[in-house]
């Protein structure tokens, strides 16, 4: 079944939004790492990147707005030179600032203060870590990456992050490392925060585990192993209704690293545009007009809403 049909099975209507209360950025695709699962196909060279007058454009709707959130992503959002000051400027405008980070940045040359960069504007941090164990890390992203990965959260907790403070929040991110769903999260946390600490003596607050999306990289890593039918027939088995109200895109509003508006990270990654009826771009930004959007849904959104969802 389509699932915009299996929607209107659920609440009777086409899926619409509720509200903006988070301005999802991405800053472009340029990262340090090339990971398996990542949607955007981000890498060192990918030279996508928002450019100075879109981060203004960004700042000004923070500014005018009573949106109190900006999530930023990437890509590795803290390659993009105007990275920092987006992140300033929203904090001066009394914003919460989310980033998006893989960790593994912090090693890379002029970010040996990004921690406490992080600190001192009082971001919350979401940090992919697929797994507890090194071998699965490694495997799934590189040797060393655990190793660095570990030392980043070290450097983290010492600035108070994972320590249960409002101001200084650590959630880490799990990923499956294949086509199947994630197990629990609420179990999976438990195991998390177990073994990592036991092994390592850090912390963190919360454990997001998400479903690979079948967009960007996975896909094609799904298509080369001819699993990309069984794994969406897996998602679209595994809808819960219950994941509808809770969906990310009727909340929050993705930024392109180009200024192109979209219903989520992952619609950007894949070119579709907000309804027709809303501002294309972040310059023409209408919250009255984008908040009672009607949302433009795929086939990919079984990902947001299989098991226990993406929220």
């Amino acid at each position: 079944m389509k699932f915009n049909d299996r929607v209107m099975s659920v609440l009777q209507q086409p899926l619409r939004a509720g509200s903006v209360d988070v301005l999802q950025v991405n800053m472009g695709y340029k990262c340090n790492m090339t990971c398996g699962h990542c949607h955007v196909s981000a890498g060192p060279d990918r030279d996508e990147e928002m450019d100075g007058e879109t981060v203004e454009a960004v700042l000004d709707v923070l500014r005018k707005s009573d949106i109190k959130n900006l999530d930023i992503t990437g890509g590795a959002p803290e390659l993009n030179p105007f990275f920092r000051h987006l992140v300033k400027e929203a904090t001066d405008a009394g914003k919460h600032i989310i980033v998006h980070t893989n960790l593994t940045i912090f090693f890379e040359a002029g970010m040996e203060d990004l921690a406490e960069f992080y600190s001192g504007n009082a971001v919350e941090i979401i940090a992919s870590l697929p797994c507890y164990t090194e071998s699965e890390v490694d495997r799934v992203r590189g040797k060393g990456t655990y190793e660095r990965s570990i030392n980043a959260v070290r450097k983290l907790n010492s600035l108070g992050y994972g320590s249960g403070f409002s101001d200084r929040k650590l959630n880490l991110v799990y990923n499956p490392s294949g086509p199947f769903l994630s197990p629990p999260q609420k179990d999976l946390e438990n195991d998390y925060k177990r073994e990592l600490l036991g092994r390592f003596g850090i912390t963190f607050d919360s454990l997001f585990t998400f479903a690979n999306m079948p967009v960007g990289r996975f896909r094609v890593n799904l298509i080369a192993n001819n699993c990309l039918e069984e794994y969406m027939g897996k998602l679209e088995c595994a809808f819960n209704p219950a994941t509808i109200e809770g969906l990310m895109c009727r909340r929050i509003l993705s930024v392109g690293w180009d200024g192109v508006l979209h219903d989520c990270d992952f619609n950007q990654a894949l070119g579709i545009p907000l309804d027709g009826d809303c501002p294309g771009v972040i310059k023409n930004f209408d919250y009255s007009r984008i908040c009672r959007r009607r949302i433009s849904v795929d086939e990919h959104c079984y990902g947001c809403s299989a098991g226990q969802g993406s929220t």
